[in-house]
C-alpha cells in the first residue's frame, strides 16, 4: 500500500486471509482485530484512518502468498 491518505486506499484493509490465532484476535491478513473487522462499515473515516495508520506501520496488510 503506497496511498497516504485516507482518498488512497481502499476502504477496507481486508485481503481475503482471514486467518485469527486465539491467543490475540489479530487477523494474520489484514492486522485488524475482530472488533474492528466486525465494526468496520460502521467506523468512520476518521477511525478507519486511524486503525490504516496503525496496521501499517505494523506491517499489514500482507497479501497472499502466491
Amino acid at each position: 500500500m503506497s496511498g497516504n491518505s485516507l482518498f488512497d486506499r481502499p476502504d477496507s484493509p481486508c485481503v481475503s486471509i482471514c486467518s485469527t490465532a486465539t491467543f490475540d484476535e489479530i487477523c494474520r491478513g489484514c492486522g485488524r482485530t475482530i472488533d474492528e473487522v466486525a465494526q468496520w462499515v460502521t467506523y468512520t473515516p476518521e477511525q478507519k484512518a486511524a486503525i490504516w495508520d496503525r496496521i501499517l506501520a505494523q506491517g499489514y496488510p500482507r497479501p497472499p502468498k502466491r
